[in-house]
């Protein structure tokens, strides 16, 4: 066994000079839960529901791995003006989350085509019971007061999809006036097939002089 080079207590003293050096600096412990933790706009603390965007399209609970967002809704009728018959919606009575099975994915907020589903900073939802991790949609939709606000746009960013596509729409002309004639070629003319030639009637001659073999008369 290779004995240990060094000086006896070397690591000693090093410690005794980190600690010495720490007690001197200011410390930058948290003091949570009197103060507040100072989170990024984009972390995922609990999931906020927005009932009003919701259209029962059940795409987050189809998407989602775990299987922890139940809905229910049932369909009513509703009159349009100008419409043959009614028209009918779905209306949400159930949509809960069991956070107990969340694992904070995110995909639910990404696959909601309408934007029903959003991140809320907050975490401070634990519970002495498990089945209370149960949120319904009156639940989620308390967790709205704290979405943040989002971020504004890179202006060195690609502009979205939905800026390009209205963009486009206003530059394309929109009446029958402002869009350009488009002239036609005609059609080139076919030959006709080969054949046989049909029948020509003969064109009428010079009509016989009279006394002549043709009238049928005697010549003299």
């Amino acid at each position: 066994m290779s004995e240990r080079s060094g000086i006896p207590g070397e690591g000693l003293v090093k410690g005794l000079a980190v600690t010495l050096k720490t007690m001197t600096q200011r410390s930058t412990t948290q003091q949570y839960p009197d103060v507040a933790p100072e989170l990024p706009p984009r972390s995922r603390g609990v999931i906020a529901l927005l009932t009003e965007n919701c259209t029962v399209c059940m795409l987050c609970a189809r998407e989602c791995p775990d299987w922890c967002i139940y809905i229910d809704s049932h369909k009513e009728e509703v009159a349009v003006a100008g419409a043959a018959r009614p028209r009918q919606r779905n209306v949400l009575d159930k949509f809960d989350i069991d956070f107990s099975l969340c694992m904070y994915c995110g995909i639910c907020i990404e696959v909601c085509p309408f934007d029903a589903l959003y991140w809320s900073p907050e975490f401070e939802y634990a519970e002495f019971d498990i089945k209370d991790l149960l949120h319904d949609k009156d639940h989620l939709g308390q967790w709205m007061a704290t979405v943040p606000p989002p971020p504004a746009h890179d202006r060195h960013g690609e502009p979205a999809k939905e800026e390009t596509t209205a963009a486009r729409k206003a530059a394309a002309p929109t009446s029958s006036a402002a869009r350009p004639t488009v002239v036609r070629p005609a059609a080139p003319r076919t030959a006709p097939e080969s054949g046989p030639a049909p029948a020509q009637s003969p064109e009428p001659g010079p009509a016989p002089e009279p006394g002549s073999a043709g009238d049928g008369g005697a010549s003299r």
